[in-house]
């Protein structure tokens, strides 16, 4: 059955380039990750400014991750606002620097892609008639390359990463949408694998049918990523939601992806089900969310648990994003006279919990705090042979607080610090970074950022100095950037110590309007050593 997928390719593709293009998604992209920074590409950057916080939807709601520290016409350097890990080709959302009309997610959501409705019947000869729905087509294909070479034994090795993502809003002037978003991945000399299993690098992480009944019905059937229950990944299988009033409820019943190379699989069944309710206020807007939630592996339960989100912007300059989650199952195996015995503990245990907290003091000063602690996610049956090991390891605590301030016109500067422990950890792991960036240096019309980060982990306890520049050429046709960095780590095995410089340069050039490419390199040098990576990525638009 893992061939299906390969079919429904090949259909989908066809059913949507049989419709006409229009519109084009407002939102950005995860171009390149870095050490310290995230690049994030647009289809522009009018009315953004540096400063701003870029948002990632969680539970159909925007989660600041980043907060933009460069601006290009069509490119933003940021740092991240949080620990989370943060990945290429991640969907980005940014909030213009215009006051909005103040909307709920869902209106938001339907008014880019819901069909207007006519309330009363139209004659031959109306001729102000507003259209039903609209289509809309997006996408993107993107080729990328990663070259990495040295001058030790490890020699030379690239990359080659394929995409494509088409979203199909109401095809065909219809109810039926469709999304999909796809990658292939292989190594240069690794090519064996991916002819003993296509899969090995091929990865389907969307591949889904919508059809909207009317404004409170909607159903999904493929494999989809549901933003209000994105905690549990994809679902191949069919997803339900109804809107009652401010309230929304959803069913979820099919199957995980298989564990091993993400291909569909039978073997591995979930369901469950969520709720959720907004609130619209005069300064913005409060979401809570419950879902509960069952994994198995055949017919075994593999992790039941439960989750509850909450999110409240009500409050004037304040924002608060809060996520409880707890297992409800465990397998315990005693031994009893020589005999193994399995019993279940239904007990609720808090697994995994997530604050965030931000408050503009005044215009120019903000603050945020977060705390998160997790512990590992046990599927007693997929890992039985792992589980004593996962077990014995306890939870991960991090808390982490960060300082904005603009003092004057282009200038910015933040301090941020975490701290994070672990049961088996030596040490705690602790950093500070400090940043001053201005955006518009007198002669050159350049921005640059200067930093300073201090690290201590478990393993070792370090400095990062490093500096920035970056500007836009050629009426945003032309983007770059050129960076150095001084690392120097010291090792508590041995009494080692690490120096190094890193070089990194950065060039985005837009082709024509919708193709555009870029290019960074990254170079490490230490004593008689040299690392170089190469990224070159293309990618047109449609």
């Amino acid at each position: 059955m893992r061939y299906v997928f390969l079919f429904i390719i090949f259909s989908l593709s066809f059913l949507i380039v049989s419709a006409q293009e229009s519109g084009e998604l407002k939102e950005g992209k995860v171009s390149y990750v870095t050490g310290q920074n995230v690049y994030v590409r647009f289809a522009s950057t009018q009315d953004m400014v540096v400063g701003d916080t870029l948002f990632v939807m969680q539970q159909n709601i925007r989660v600041p991750l980043l907060k933009i520290i460069s601006l290009s016409s069509i490119s933003a350097v940021c740092e991240p606002l949080t620990s989370e890990v943060i990945k290429v080709d991640t969907k980005i959302i940014a909030k213009p620097n215009k006051k909005p009309v103040t909307v709920t997610p869902e209106v938001l959501k339907q008014a880019e892609s819901q069909a207007v409705v006519v309330d009363k019947p139209v004659s031959k000869t109306d001729s102000t008639a507003t259209p039903a729905r609209k289509q809309e087509i997006s996408g993107r294909l993107g080729v990328s390359s990663y070259l990495n070479f040295s001058n030790t034994s490890a020699g030379s090795s690239q990359r080659m990463r394929y995409t494509f993502t088409l979203n199909a809003k109401n095809i065909s002037g219809s109810k039926l949408s469709a999304e999909t978003y796809i990658s292939f991945v292989h190594k240069n000399k690794e090519w064996s694998e991916i002819q003993a299993d296509i899969f090995n690098g091929l990865k389907i992480y969307s591949l889904a049918l919508n059809y909207k009944f009317n404004d409170n019905n909607q159903i999904w059937l493929g494999r989809k990523i549901n933003p209000k229950i994105s905690n549990i990944g994809a679902v191949d299988g069919i997803q339900y939601e109804a809107k009652l009033k401010s309230f929304t409820l959803g069913v979820v019943a099919g199957f995980r992806p298989d564990y091993t190379n993400y291909t569909f699989s039978t073997k591995l069944p979930q369901f469950g089900a969520f709720v959720s309710h907004d609130k619209k206020g005069k300064n913005g807007n409060m979401q809570n969310s419950f879902a509960l939630f069952e994994q198995r592996n055949g017919s075994f339960t593999d992790r039941r648990f439960a989750y509850y989100q909450h999110s409240n912007s009500l409050i004037k300059n304040l924002y608060f994003f809060g996520s409880i989650e707890a297992d409800l199952y465990k397998k315990i195996n005693d031994s009893v006279n020589g005999e193994l015995r399995s019993t279940v503990d239904n007990s609720p245990r808090l697994s995994n919990m997530y604050f965030l907290l931000r408050y503009r003091i005044v215009k120019p000063l903000s603050v945020s705090l977060s705390y998160s602690s997790r512990t590992n996610v046990i599927y007693y049956e997929t890992y039985k042979n792992l589980l004593e090991r996962l077990l014995d390891e306890e939870s991960t605590q991090g808390l982490m607080a960060q300082i904005n301030y603009r003092p004057v016109k282009y200038m910015t500067i933040g301090l941020k610090s975490s701290y994070r422990v672990r049961k088996n950890d030596d040490n705690p792991t602790e950093n500070a970074y400090a940043y001053v960036t201005y955006s518009r240096l007198p002669l050159i019309d350049a921005s640059t950022t200067i930093s300073a980060t201090w690290m201590q982990t478990a393993y070792l306890t370090g400095n990062i100095y490093s500096i920035n520049f970056s500007k836009d050429f050629m009426a945003g046709s032309l983007y770059g950037g050129i960076g150095y960095r001084y690392v120097d780590y010291s090792f508590y095995s041995g009494e080692m110590t690490q120096k190094q410089h890193l070089a990194e340069v950065n060039v985005t050039m837009r082709i024509t309007k919708k193709l555009y490419s870029s290019m960074n390199y990254e170079g490490t040098f230490e004593k008689g050593t040299n690392f170089h990576h190469v990224y070159i990525n293309l990618t047109q638009r449609f």
